[in-house]
């Protein structure tokens, strides 16, 4: 199957002690991001049972509105201020999903 659309999934956990000061960061980034060209779904999620553990759900009409969102001048302020909040770097955490589904 394929779609041109694209969807990213991405993990992140906060350094011990970071974990409101990322949550509220990526709070406040979520309705930005959401009104951005291209976007059709954007939501920032919390795993339970595991305090400052984040996954965010995107989906993006192209690459190219991907790379615009990540190219925003806000996103490249905000990369920096989660970088000091978060255990690895923002690559760590990105994964691309591709749907499948059964032939009918």
């Amino acid at each position: 199957m394929t779609d041109h659309y694209v969807t990213v999934l991405w993990e992140a956990r906060a350094k011990s002690g970071k974990e409101a000061a990322m949550k509220a960061l990526m709070t406040a980034a979520v309705t930005a991001s959401r009104h951005d060209a291209g976007n059709i779904e954007y939501e920032a999620h919390q795993v339970e049972g595991q305090p400052g553990t984040f996954v965010v759900f995107e989906r993006w009409e192209s690459r190219e509105a991907l790379e615009r969102h990540l190219g925003a001048p806000r996103m490249q302020e905000l990369v920096p201020r989660l970088l000091e909040l978060m255990d690895g770097t923002v690559e760590d955490g990105i994964r691309f999903l591709q749907p499948f589904r059964p032939e009918r």
